[in-house]
């Protein structure tokens, strides 16, 4: 079930947009150069560079030099705790001040490319549903620009304080949460927490979205069998306890993980306010298992990572400079395994698929995760997001002499 309704093309202001899109010579991964003609909010045509320059569409863009993917996502946001680290003083929980927080982050992650977001929020028996009325708030500010769908985490779901939770997790799911969550580490009863949030969704009909660290193989293991064949399903993260069991217990949960259909989304670029302790879960060996990985961002500059960048693509960098993934598995990890893991359709440049993509300066994609710096994002089939930027060596004899790039080698200036 996807997070949300389909929707058909909005412009900015929120009225549907007539207008074709022509992106023109771009590079694919493949090494074809291709015009890629849009429409519709869905992918119309593709063909060689200069064979669709005479049809009638809205706009152009020129895109030589540039290196054409679908669109990341992010499977793994905050919004209700995002950008908190860098203000003064005591952080505010107060509904307009979590607002503008979730919105700014949720344009930042678009600008690197996401077009979707997932954010978790808490829902307690302190701050209430407020934090999760004001990222509802967010989502609707932007409408058009980006997808954002909220997972609702309350905190305790057992013992005596358990019904309140219960009873505010059902509150949230009515206000317009998608998914549910939470810590299940965190509540005294942590397999009555699974058992609750998993009855309730099945019950819903919604997908499940838990935070845990992984370190405990029997929890891992009966999770598994809970969640096995939940529908629409259950992802867990960041699980970064994997890679501290001993190998061949990490891979008999994998295997279990991968029976159960279970998505692991790891956060290569730090940790997050639902688990204790930091690192990044074995991705090589649950992808060898069959378990589908995506990566997130999780915390943005907030008190569990104040330098967060919320960067998809560095997400995927990571796993390849530092966790041994091909770039081609890597950019996979935030781009199709993570739109699977929140339930959108698939994305390939190819007529007839969502107009989701990512316009990346370069030629190659190891050359694109490692100099992303200029981008062009796509959001139903419209340029949503533009960042451009220009390397020059200024007052150098050598840079004339040799006539270096302005960015990256052997790119377009």
């Amino acid at each position: 079930m996807p997070d949300s309704r389909p929707q058909p093309p909005h412009s900015s202001s929120g009225q549907t947009d007539p207008a074709g899109l022509l992106l023109c010579g771009a590079r694919l991964t493949d090494g074809r150069t291709v015009d890629v003609r849009l429409g519709g909010g869905r992918i119309e045509a593709v063909g060689t560079a200069g064979s669709l320059a005479t049809d009638a569409v809205g706009a152009r863009v020129d895109l030589v030099g540039y290196l054409l993917l679908p669109a990341p996502v992010e499977p793994h946001a905050h919004g209700d705790t995002a950008l908190s680290a860098d203000g003064a003083g005591p952080v505010s929980y107060g509904a307009p001040e979590v607002q503008r927080r979730a919105t700014e982050a949720a344009l930042l992650q678009l600008g690197h490319g996401a077009t979707a977001l997932r954010a978790h929020v808490h829902v307690s028996d302190v701050q209430g549903l407020d934090a999760l009325t004001a990222v509802l708030q967010a989502r609707r500010s932007l409408h058009g620009l980006a997808e954002l769908s909220a997972v609702a985490m309350p905190r305790v779901l057992t013992g005596a304080a358990g019904a309140d939770g219960v009873a505010m997790l059902r509150d949230a799911l009515k206000m317009g949460a998608a998914v549910v969550g939470g810590c299940p580490d965190a509540d005294p009863d942590p397999t009555g927490y699974v058992e609750t949030v998993l009855e309730l969704a099945a019950e819903q009909g919604c997908p499940v979205d838990l935070h845990t660290d992984g370190d405990d193989p029997a929890r891992l293991a009966r999770l598994a069998a809970m969640a096995g064949g939940l529908r629409p399903g259950v992802t867990l993260g960041p699980c970064g306890g994997l890679r501290r069991l001993p190998a061949e217990v990490a891979a008999r949960i994998a295997d279990q993980l991968a029976a159960a259909g279970v998505t692991v989304v790891c956060l290569p670029q730090g940790g997050c306010g639902g688990a204790d302790r930091p690192g990044t879960a074995p991705v090589r060996l649950l992808r060898s298992a069959g378990v589908r990985v995506a990566a997130g961002s999780g915390a943005l500059r907030d008190v569990s990572n104040p330098v967060g960048r919320g960067d998809p693509l560095e997400a995927a960098y990571l796993l390849a400079s530092r966790y041994g993934l091909r770039p081609e598995d890597a950019y996979d990890a935030v781009s199709t395994a993570a739109r699977a893991a929140l339930g959108l359709p698939e994305v390939r440049v190819e007529a007839g698929f969502p107009a989701e993509l990512l316009a990346v300066r370069g030629d190659r994609l190891a050359g694109a995760l490692s100099l992303a710096y200029s981008r062009i994002v796509v959001h139903r089939g419209r340029v949503v997001a533009r960042t451009s930027a220009v390397r020059e060596y200024c007052n150098s004899a050598a840079a004339v002499a040799l006539d270096l790039p302005r960015q990256g080698r052997g790119e377009p200036s």
